[in-house]
């Protein structure tokens, strides 16, 4: 079994952003970088699969991430968690694609690969947008299930019976295979690597493509800006007898926040 798992690079969430100078994006000196949260946890799901079948048949893990050179390490610490190889379209200016620019990459990518099951975090925890595993999947023209908490074969490995959270409910759904599942937190706790694995992941391949190999579709979508949302407002103590300060507070939510 083939399995592929997109990545992506974003920037620590303890991060506090700094804009760049036309507003279009965030200066990147002084951030921390890491594997995008909800990525992880698909990796992880990748290779629990792959240790649930290695008894039955041979399954290879395949990263592939778009991004600039310091995405290497995010493929890095997939590899160090356990996945076989990695694939790097890499370009200094990918940190600006939008999402059918890396949803059409990874389509062209992939289409060269032979693959039963595509894994994806739900979303990307930099911009959010929640759309490049869709677009793939339909690029692909592969069933998906999205938001996964959890992920079983048939017994003939033909069909995946996907688990999904709906609000006071469990979701379950069958894909044909080939297909693509965005997977949820809480699927699973993704593993520590081991120094030892750390080290053996440097010497996976990562094979490199770049814009000479496949060119880059013109974007969709254009930043237009970015700016800090407005601080909030300090709240207000009322203080005093219950019944004035009961009449106080609801002439406050009438006049001044009017939610009443």
């Amino acid at each position: 079994m083939n399995i592929i798992v997109c990545i992506k690079q974003v920037p620590d969430t303890e991060t506090i952003p700094r804009l760049e100078s036309d507003e279009k994006g965030i200066k990147e000196e002084g951030v921390n970088f890491c594997l995008n949260p909800y990525d992880e946890y698909a990796v992880e799901e990748a290779i629990r699969i792959k240790e649930r079948l290695e008894h039955i048949e041979e399954t290879k893990v395949t990263l592939i991430a778009v991004g600039p050179e310091r995405s290497r390490s995010a493929l890095l610490s997939g590899l160090a968690m356990g996945a076989d190889e990695a694939i790097f379209y890499l370009d200094p200016n990918s940190y600006r694609f939008d999402s059918f620019q890396v949803s059409n990459l990874l389509f062209r990518i992939i289409s060269g690969l032979k693959f039963d099951l595509i894994l994806c975090g739900k979303q990307a925890v930099d911009d959010d947008n929640c759309q490049v595993p869709q677009m793939l999947a339909e690029d692909l023209a592969i069933p998906q299930a999205t938001f996964a908490v959890k992920i079983e074969f048939s017994e003939d490995r033909k069909n995946l019976i996907v688990e999904r959270e709906i609000e006071k409910a469990i979701e379950v759904l069958e894909l044909d295979l080939p297909g693509l599942v965005t997977v949820e937190k809480g699927i699973n706790i993704p593993r520590y690597p081991s120094l030892t694995n750390i080290l053996k992941a440097k010497k996976k391949p990562i094979r490199i493509i770049s814009s000479k190999d496949i060119e880059v579709l013109s974007p969709k979508t254009d930043i237009l800006k970015f700016y800090y949302p407005p601080e909030r407002k300090p709240g207000k103590i009322i203080k005093g007898e219950p019944e004035e300060t009961v009449k106080e507070l609801i002439a406050l939510l009438r006049q001044e926040a009017k939610v009443i």
